[in-house]
């Protein structure tokens, strides 16, 4: 006899920084309704548990990073891996929402059914299917694969000697002491890794085939640090947050007017970081304008101290192919190595895999649009969360899960059992992120579409989004509430 698969009234999809995120704020508006957490992973944390390399850290503050409902109390505002895992994991503890989660649960199918007005929701478990029905389905499980990252066709890679990695799955400890570390890459987890491996012992050659824009900020937040001083912890974070939320706002809204002036004042302060005479024009001249691509970060300067203490080489070139005994670059010049770091990037994937049905017909995700930037074009009853490129994602998360309670006390209040964003004909499409990274690139052919307007328009603005989402109306010709 087939059993009646559990139901709940809220399933979110992910254990990680947004799900944690959802959960919150599902329980505290709605302490009767009946929620889980579907994670494919066996533990919670999301980035911040898969990530294990050397140096691994935010790239933005925490006092924007961290929760609003939460406040961060750690001394760094640039924290490490371990504390911000310990962060997530504790809030999920103290609000008891580590008993919602369901490990292993690998979210395949959900198909919506206008007949019963729910989602059925299929998940591999440990090599079995597992059905769950759910009123309300929040996919909160980020944007890229786990369990593989982007590594390009580089030739020649069976011929190295020595161990190539990535660092998306680093193994465990890895001894770089007095080793010759070949470290490809030029985003965000090469700057982070690259002095790690100094720190480590390492003598490290980073190889990049453009150069990114890095900036220094101290580890420490002494506006923060003030506040603490003087006010209790919730007030102290949100003034911290608040100064931090403005400043980035700024930076990044001066890039976009005006990139030379930005362009030029994070060369004059990297002058002063880097050895006199150092050649900026080659590794430090990015051939994109500032906020193009996500700004890297060095904390205290830690990446530019390793070049200056000639511990670390940057090469800009190519690859032609590997060696026996490193790489041979496209120049003519040879590289030597023990070890090679492949931090190459992520592969994107929307929803975690999962594949959307409405009716018993699947969705093919380029064929929508994106509502609010958190609901897609003819699927009921569903969110997902994905965060600001040019800001921390708890910014985007948090408005996102507000947004999400708002909807649904508006459809308890009037008896809604359905919500559908519905796509006007006569707005254009454009590609769902106007962003230039490699790993964005690669995949916008398989990510929704956003409008050319409102609502349809995605805002990488936060203080733009604020009162828009967490105040503004819920109902507008875009979205169609209807009764079972």
């Amino acid at each position: 006899m087939a059993t009646t698969p559990e139901h709940v009234d809220v399933l979110i999809v992910g254990a990680g920084l947004s799900g944690i995120d959802a959960a919150y704020h599902v329980q505290r508006a709605f302490p009767e309704r009946t929620y889980a957490l579907l994670e494919a992973r066996e533990v919670s944390g999301g980035t911040w548990d898969l990530f294990r390399y050397p140096g691994i850290r935010s790239d933005s503050d925490m006092f924007t990073l961290g929760y609003r409902f939460r406040p961060w109390l750690g001394a760094k505002a640039i924290a490490d891996g371990d504390d911000i895992l310990a962060y997530l994991r504790d809030t999920a503890a103290e609000n008891g929402i580590d008993r919602h989660i369901r490990y292993r649960h690998r979210v395949v199918r959900a198909e919506w059914s206008s007949a019963t007005q729910r989602w059925t929701v299929t998940a591999d478990h440990a090599g079995e299917s597992v059905t769950m029905t759910a009123n309300f389905l929040f996919s909160c499980s980020g944007y890229y694969r786990y369990d593989e990252g982007y590594i390009p066709d580089f030739p020649g890679t069976d011929r190295f000697a020595g161990p190539i990695i990535h660092p998306q799955h680093w193994p465990g400890q890895v001894d770089v002491a007095g080793k010759r570390v070949i470290l490809i890459g030029s985003g965000a987890t090469a700057v982070t890794l690259a002095p790690a491996l100094v720190e480590q012992g390492a003598q490290v050659t980073m190889l990049q085939r453009s150069p990114s824009y890095i900036i220094s900020l101290p580890d420490r937040d002494g506006i923060a640090d003030l506040a603490r001083k003087v006010l209790p912890a919730r007030p102290a974070y949100a003034v911290a947050r608040a100064k931090n939320v403005a400043l980035s706002t700024a930076m990044y809204q001066l890039s976009q007017r005006y990139p030379k002036r930005m362009r030029a004042w994070i060369r004059g302060w990297q002058e002063r970081w880097l050895p006199k005479g150092y050649d900026l024009d080659t590794h430090f001249n990015p051939s994109y304008k500032p906020w193009d691509q996500r700004l890297c970060l060095s904390p205290n300067g830690d990446f530019f101290r390793a070049i200056r203490h000639g511990k670390l080489d940057l090469v800009t070139d190519r690859i032609a192919t590997f060696t026996e005994s490193g790489l041979s670059l496209k120049s003519g010049r040879d590289l030597d190595a023990d070890i090679i770091i492949t931090a190459t990037g992520l592969n994107l994937v929307p929803f975690g895999g999962l594949a959307l049905a409405v009716d018993s017909e699947d969705i093919n995700l380029p064929d929508t649009m994106a509502y609010k930037a958190m609901m897609l074009s003819g699927i009921p009853n569903f969110a997902f969360i994905i965060g600001y490129t040019n800001a921390s994602w708890t910014l985007k998360a948090d408005l996102v899960c507000e947004y999400v309670v708002r909807l649904l006390r508006h459809m308890d209040a009037n008896g809604y059992t359905k919500a559908t964003p519905i796509r006007d004909p006569a707005i254009g499409p454009a590609p769902f992120l106007d962003f230039e990274p490699g790993y964005v690139l690669r995949s916008l052919a398989v990510l929704p579409k956003q409008g050319t307007r409102a609502p349809w328009k995605l805002h990488m603005n936060y203080l733009r989004d604020l009162p828009a989402l967490r105040y503004g109306k819920l109902t507008d010709p875009a979205i169609r509430f209807e009764r079972g």
